[in-house]
């Protein structure tokens, strides 16, 4: 797979949502975006929360434009504030430094799209997102501090 299409984008959407019901995670919000940054699918639970929507795109959105899962881009918040600053101020204030923005890689370990998840502690938004895209036998790369 080569690009990340609209079926394939919903099952992993569906797929995140029916994670976060099966371990009770608060209302969730996933966008699916493609390579190129562009919204495929947006899924807002009942009982989310206002911004949902565009931070779950902004987690997806920033994981692309720096090439790696926000989980790393959380840590270059930390290590690196005014370079995360400076980059943030770049993108217009769309990019979200916390995890739960995962690179979807097809077999090959191209980076076809990406997956934002938003509503419940950053680390049950990854562990949704990394859980829908496995599911469709993609990678899931969330970034590794290391």
């Amino acid at each position: 797979m080569s690009t990340l299409n609209l079926n394939t984008a919903t099952l992993i959407s569906n797929r995140a949502l029916a994670v976060g019901r099966e371990i009770g995670a608060a209302p969730l919000t996933v966008a699916m975006l493609d390579a190129g940054g562009h919204l495929i699918s947006l899924q807002r639970e009942d009982g989310a929360s206002l911004l949902r929507p565009q931070i779950a795109i902004a987690k997806a959105w920033g994981a692309l434009a720096l090439g790696k899962g926000s989980r790393l881009i959380a840590a270059d918040a930390q290590q690196r504030p005014a370079f995360i600053g400076a980059v943030n101020n770049l993108a217009g204030g769309n990019l979200v430094p916390a995890p739960g923005g995962v690179l979807i890689r097809d077999e090959e370990g191209e980076v076809i799209g990406a997956i934002g998840i938003t509503g419940d502690t950053s680390d049950i938004d990854e562990r949704c997102a990394i859980s829908a895209v496995e599911s469709q036998g993609l990678k899931a790369d969330p970034g590794v501090v290391g």
